[in-house]
């Protein structure tokens, strides 16, 4: 049976009536961020954010509500990310926040999430001009039109320079639910309630259904969403913070850190390690990557 996901709003107030039911359950509790709580268990998995949105996750998201949330006979839909197959145009008098990433197929250097806000007027004004998506543009158009956009667009910038990033995904062991978190931190930045949010699907759905859940926007997430305006301009902007980041990496140890990660890569990284030595290695670099292995260290 297919999973859904059921958003309830209740009262932070009745947090710890709802942790004492969940108590007698069979429930693991576990850590979420700005959430009051936590669990998985059941066949669901449910939290409670401090903006009062349950978000539960499940084949059966009713029955946990009933049974463990006083009150609240009359729920929500259950409600998912809209599929790109069945994704509707988007209305040209609409607002839109598209946010795209950039680095994290990158072994040196930032990973950076962008997120730009388009009003209709301004969607119109950037419709015939140089933005694109950014794997179609130089890396000197990407500097110059993402520098445009950050003078003339409302943007919103998440960057994790390679030290905080290692440290973050020790934290999070995993890319996708840190990349969640990065895109929610920067869509908050822009939005109000209802907005409509696109973002370029990079994993499993719920994933940023549940980051976003606090917001209360309109979700959309798109295979190949780039080919949307306010997805590319936000793209050219991730990539253009990502590009400044590693000229400043290169600059600041003296060595030419290539993109990627094949062989230019690790022949980069022989040189930095040669350098600086090893233990410096975490200041440019994403030590998760099979090039930090190839490098034969102890």
């Amino acid at each position: 049976m297919a999973q859904k996901t059921l958003v309830v709003q209740v009262s932070p107030s009745r947090a710890a009536d709802i942790e004492r039911r969940l108590a007698s359950g069979s429930f693991a509790f576990r850590s979420a961020p700005h959430a009051l709580l936590s669990v998985k268990g059941e066949g669901v998995v449910a939290t409670l954010y401090t903006s009062g949105k349950l978000v539960v996750q499940g084949e059966h998201p009713e029955g946990f509500v009933l049974a463990y949330v006083e009150g609240a006979s009359a729920v929500s839909s259950p409600t998912r990310s809209a599929p790109a197959a069945s994704s509707a145009p988007i209305a040209s008098t609409e607002t839109v926040i598209g946010s795209d990433e950039s680095g994290k197929g990158d072994y040196f250097g930032p990973l950076v999430v962008a997120a730009v806000r388009l009003e209709p007027e301004l969607s119109r004004k950037l419709a015939n001009g140089e933005v694109r998506d950014c794997k179609q543009m130089t890396d000197d158009a990407v500097l110059r039109v993402g520098a445009a956009l950050r003078a003339h667009v409302p943007h919103a910038i998440v960057k994790l320079d390679p030290e905080h990033y290692n440290a973050e995904h020790a934290r999070w062991k995993n890319l996708n639910p840190l990349l969640a978190s990065l895109h929610a931190r920067a869509i908050g930045q822009l939005s109000s309630p209802g907005m409509h949010v696109i973002v370029d699907q990079f994993g499993n759905e719920r994933l940023l259904i549940d980051a976003l859940a606090p917001l209360d926007v309109r979700l959309e997430q798109r295979h190949r969403a780039e080919e949307l305006l306010a997805v590319a301009a936000a793209s050219v902007i991730a990539r253009e913070q990502f590009l400044l980041g590693m000229r400043q990496l290169s600059e600041a140890w003296a060595i030419d850190l290539a993109k990627g990660a094949g062989h230019p890569v690790d022949q980069a990284a022989r040189r930095f390690v040669a350098l600086h030595g090893a233990a410096k290695l975490g200041s440019v670099a994403k030590l998760h990557f099979k090039n930090t292995q190839k490098l034969g260290l102890r």
